[in-house]
């Protein structure tokens, strides 16, 4: 409250600024905790009964630990069983997901960079061919890709899994819209008024602003090639270049083929083994995917 000798009493008024309230809502924090509960729970069923060995299996609760815990026992007995055969195949996942995702994350980076950043006739045709194309179910495929690789003499090779694995039209499409907004027009522009050739531009302008985008188009294509099931299944007959996902497979069908063997503590086990990488890439490139994934939502 102030006073002047010129004018009348005034009183001001400071209004404090409070804080906004962050709303709870009761029904979106039950939806997460279902949603929740239902994602980690066969993962962590899966981690409790990869400790256990063929009888605990059968006489204990799923979801809680048996008395022997044989967690090392059967990662041990995983690679050793079937004379190593498990290591063949995690050498063949690994061989696809290099050759296969790698490859189609390279081929996606360099046509989103071309067709986002360049203009030619037809443009518009290819952005409906990859529309097209990302609706388009890969099942729906597997058949026509196995008449014709089977015209080639190109199935039971793992080229028969490398070579489609190739092609990710999701991929094509984000990295064309993400290089759209992450690399500017004007920094181009400036490289070639310079003299800097297209090459030299792309590998050392666009290359490093387009890593966001690269990291996430290489975390889809590595989980749908690591986790590939059916292609593997029409296109692969020796067991030497099963994928880990057909040899667990194989080795779950022993139990029921006549004098097969019941291995479910190693399946159960090689399972594990299988979803820890991805786990570790995830957990290793989160904050690149996350960047990628939010990258174009704001527009200034």
């Amino acid at each position: 409250m102030t006073a002047t000798t010129r004018g009348p009493l005034v009183i001001r008024h400071r209004h404090r600024r409070h804080s906004p309230r962050r709303r709870r809502s009761v029904t979106l924090t039950v939806l997460t905790s279902i949603m929740l509960i239902y994602t980690l729970l066969p993962l962590v069923w899966l981690a409790i009964n990869a400790s256990k060995t063929q009888e605990g299996l059968l006489s204990s609760s799923g979801l809680w630990f048996d008395d022997d815990f044989a967690l090392f026992s059967n990662i041990a007995a995983a690679f050793t069983y079937d004379d190593g055969i498990f290591t063949r195949w995690l050498l063949n996942t690994l061989l696809y997901v290099v050759l296969g995702a790698g490859g189609a994350t390279l081929l996606a980076t360099i046509a989103g960079y071309g067709l986002a950043k360049f203009d030619f006739p037809g443009k518009k045709a290819v952005f409906a061919v990859v529309i097209g194309a990302v609706a388009v179910p890969g099942t729906a495929l597997a058949v026509p890709t196995f008449l014709m690789f089977s015209s080639l003499g190109l199935t039971n090779t793992p080229w028969a899994v490398v070579i489609p694995s190739l092609v990710s039209p999701f991929g094509l499409y984000l990295m064309w819209t993400f290089a759209g907004d992450a690399v500017p027009n004007e920094i181009l522009e400036s490289a070639r008024v310079d003299g800097a050739r297209e090459f030299q531009t792309f590998f050392r302008i666009s290359l490093p602003l387009l890593a966001p985008g690269i990291v996430t188009v290489l975390l889809f294509t590595v989980v749908a090639t690591w986790n590939n099931y059916f292609l593997p299944l029409i296109m692969l007959k020796d067991p030497g270049w099963y994928p880990l996902t057909l040899g667990l497979s194989a080795w779950n069908a022993q139990a029921t083929t006549a004098g097969g063997e019941a291995i479910f503590n190693l399946v159960i086990t090689g399972s594990l083994l299988t979803i820890v990488p991805l786990i570790v890439a995830f957990l290793l490139l989160q904050r690149y995917w996350q960047s990628g994934l939010a990258a174009g939502s704001v527009k200034e």
